[in-house]
């Protein structure tokens, strides 16, 4: 599983503002990518579907 930083669509929250200080989250049909808005070449990470759904989940509940 595999994500292209440089060919794959990063989107950024609706709640973020005009500063960088934000993640990004960019989706293929098997994985999903979260990587800092201030450093898009540094690193992200790469979750399947489902880890980003459990991902998320957990988020949820802190």
């Amino acid at each position: 599983m595999t994500v292209d930083p440089t060919t794959t669509r990063w989107r950024k929250s609706s709640r973020s503002t005009n500063t960088s200080n934000c993640v990004e989250l960019a989706r293929t049909e098997e994985a999903a990518a979260i990587r800092d808005s201030k450093n898009p070449g540094g690193p992200m990470l790469v979750l399947t579907t489902n880890g980003l759904t459990a991902f998320l989940a957990g988020l949820k509940q802190h």
